[in-house]
């Protein structure tokens, strides 16, 4: 493991978009090739990261420095419990939607591919950042291809899904751009040193005044990635023109790198103001759940009431994680695996449906079921994970984070319950209609079953929804320590900063934490 593992899987899918460049566009089936073999070896090399995890540091692992512009904009990389299975995620589904697409998408395949390999980069790329600048690079390098995604391969109304969708995300994004910069010249102050390093910004202790602006600033990036309510507008109609790989990716990865960013970066840094907000995020992430689970029951057309679905389930893993304790933060960032598998295998089967049907209306169906049966029982198995039925992988996710919330506070915690109960109404409901009665659409008695190539890309799924529901120990295990590290991280800095003049006076304060956490020498000389 000598081998820098993470700069390996995080760019070989953009030398493989490179590659894609110098191929004639006319050969369709050579261009899904490499792009389905460079991202199935991604997948392989992507488990050694899992076989050689020390179960028991809570430290950043496989990490990787190296001097990149100065001035404290360093190339540093690494994982921990918190970010390795959302890597691992990322590459499992990333030549799962290759696969998907591969009859789907018959305009500018070459095209589609390259923003595909390009997505997965910056995607990891945010993932194992432990620079806020590198961070913020590949936050904002997710955005071109998925613009791209849905604007050219997307439905009817693809031009006001993506121009909504990007005037969104870069709202938030700036603003967080202006706090990280903020907080760059914060730690300068106190220690004279140019860092970008998240583990020197862990160590600064800022008044809380000004962690509630800064905290703001982030919070606000990364609720509307989740998307939190009444950030959430953008989502359902991204989904619905996306294609269906594009959906996938969106729903399963995307929406997690907004609660990844409050796990590693607005609530570490900012726990005063963390304390502050709590109440609000609590009640906004149970409108989230409630909303999210009213609008999927009333929805016509099948991936509409599964995305409406994604903002319900957010909205029960962000509760979790602001629970602030161990089963809570450790349910929530389980259920974000668990969230990526089954509303990614729905979206996989509602595109399996469009493919033969040219329409999404759930009043066009009825008996598909006696024409598919191996797709229904596939059907079947993503609906019952995403309801959390036990001996399935929302059942563990949902009980952590229900416990966790229920720990915090009871009262949020029987509300939260709503959005088990909402899910097994409208994905229940939708599954009849759809599946079962009589055939009244023409159209579905010429359905064919599932082909290899989507038993293939959907097999593995189910595997992994029976694994994870019946013994989930291998994933929490590796998320333990970093966990815990996280919450006493939390804790330690809430009682650190204590006045001892007027506030206003305090205003521009800092202080340092020292020899708190590791100090990993991401840092320049001092200024003379």
């Amino acid at each position: 493991m000598n081998a820098p593992i993470l700069s390996i899987i995080t760019f070989i899918p953009l030398a493989g978009a490179l590659l894609l460049i110098f191929i004639n566009k006319d050969k369709e089936n050579l261009l899904r090739t490499i792009a389905l073999i460079l991202t199935l070896v991604i997948f392989v090399i992507s488990l050694s990261l899992y076989i050689n995890f020390d179960d028991q540091n809570p430290d950043p692992q496989f990490v990787e420095k190296s001097s990149w512009i100065g001035y404290g904009i360093n190339y540093h990389i690494g994982i921990d419990g918190i970010s390795l299975f959302l890597v691992l995620l990322t590459t499992l589904l990333i030549p799962i939607a290759i696969l998907s697409s591969w009859k789907y998408i018959g305009k500018r395949v070459k095209e589609y591919l390259i923003f595909m390999l390009l997505l997965e980069t910056g995607i990891i790329g945010v993932f194992v950042s432990l620079n806020l600048f590198l961070f913020y690079v590949f936050w904002e390098i997710t955005l071109v291809p998925m613009y791209f995604l849905i604007g050219i391969w997307g439905g009817k109304r693809r031009i006001y899904a993506t121009i909504k969708y990007v005037l969104f995300t870069m709202f938030g994004s700036l603003l967080m751009l202006v706090a990280i910069f903020f907080l760059y010249s914060m730690y300068y102050k106190a220690t004279g040193v140019y860092s970008f390093n998240i583990f020197d910004m862990y160590k600064l202790v800022l008044n809380p005044s000004i962690q509630v602006w800064l905290f703001l600033a982030f919070a606000l990036a990364f609720a509307i990635k989740v998307p939190m309510f009444p950030f959430h507008t953008w989502l359902p109609d991204a989904h619905v023109e996306a294609p269906t790989a594009g959906s996938v990716i969106l729903a399963a990865i995307l929406l997690k790198m907004g609660a990844y960013g409050f796990l590693r970066f607005a609530m570490p840094l900012f726990p005063d103001a963390l304390t502050k907000f709590l109440p609000y995020l609590g009640v906004l992430a149970l409108i989230g759940i409630i909303y999210g689970g009213l609008m999927a029951l009333i929805q016509k057309d099948v991936k509409s009431l599964v995305a409406y679905s994604s903002v319900s389930h957010m909205g029960l893993i962000m509760l979790a994680i602001f629970s602030l304790n161990v089963e809570g933060i450790q349910g929530g960032i389980y259920q974000m695996l668990n969230h990526g598998l089954s509303t990614g295998a729905l979206f996989l089967c509602v595109g399996i449906l469009y493919e033969r049907a040219h329409t999404r209306l759930i009043k066009d169906f009825g008996g598909v079921s006696k024409q598919m049966p191996v797709f229904a029982a596939f059907f079947l198995i993503c609906m019952l994970s995403s309801v959390g039925l036990p001996g399935l992988n929302g059942f563990v996710g949902e009980i952590l984070c229900l416990f966790g919330i229920f720990k915090a506070n009871m009262v949020l915690a029987i509300l939260g319950v709503t959005t088990v109960i909402l899910a097994a109404a409208y994905l229940l409901w939708m599954f009849q209609r759809v599946m079962h009665g009589p055939i009244t659409n023409d159209r579905v008695h010429n359905f064919k079953d599932l082909n290899k190539r989507e038993i293939a890309y959907l097999l593995p799924i189910i595997i992994l929804m029976f694994w994870m529901g019946l013994y989930p120990q291998p994933f929490l295990r590796k998320m333990d320590a970093s966990v815990n590290k996280l919450i006493n991280q939390i804790n330690q800095k809430k009682t650190l900063f204590t006045e001892t003049k007027k506030e206003s006076e305090l205003l521009w304060d800092i202080k340092t934490i020292e020899n708190t956490a590791e100090d990993h020498q991401e840092k320049e000389e001092p200024v003379q």
